[in-house]
């Protein structure tokens, strides 16, 4: 059922509250009106589109953060950190990341967007992947948006660190995969 504008405008200030990186076309879907309608609320409201809404939650600090690899190498967009503990990272899935017979993602992006991730989330100059157990379960298509979770699973190896990485698009998981990380050890524990 179709909620007039000023229901509308509050429920969607909610969702966007609760679930910044959703997009135009998820929330024209939900609330059963066109993508433009709601760019125009979005616009009323003085909410940013996506792109401008996942900035400003990667602020510069994860160039103050990240230690083991420039920002900019980072495969996807981090939207959250946590050293030695966590992190998330966003890639949409464009032209370039597919087959153009098919329009389904090279693997290889899915897997880059996760080996970055778990070299960011390392507390330490230097990081390297020293092995990789990696597990594709989906297809991911042109237009979809990837989120990357990962997880440090285990720390107490001498210089070796564990990092499990999800990957889904919506609520289905495509990729998975755990990392085992060498690290320099000095900045171990801090």
């Amino acid at each position: 059922m179709r909620k007039n504008k000023k229901t509308r405008q509050s429920l969607l200030k909610e969702t966007i509250a609760e679930l910044p990186f959703i997009t135009d076309e998820e929330l024209a879907k939900k609330f059963e009106v066109s993508i433009q309608t709601i760019r125009l609320d979005r616009m009323e409201l003085s909410i940013p589109e996506l792109r401008e809404r996942i900035k400003s939650v990667a602020t510069y600090q994860w160039n103050e953060t990240v230690k083991a690899l420039p920002i900019d190498e980072v495969i996807g967009e981090i939207v959250d950190l946590e050293l030695d503990k966590r992190a998330i990272s966003i890639l949409d899935i464009r032209d370039e990341h597919v087959f153009s017979r098919n329009k389904i993602a090279r693997g290889h992006h899915l897997f880059a967007q996760a080996n970055s991730l778990a070299v960011a989330v390392i507390n330490d100059e230097l990081a390297l992947t020293a092995r990789a157990e990696i597990k594709f379960s989906n297809q991911v298509k042109q237009g979809e948006r990837v989120v990357a979770k990962a997880k440090v699973v285990s720390l107490n190896q001498k210089d070796r660190t564990s990092v499990e990485v999800e990957s889904f698009v919506e609520n289905e998981k495509v990729f998975s995969g755990i990392f085992e990380m060498f690290r320099s050890n000095e900045q171990k524990g801090e």
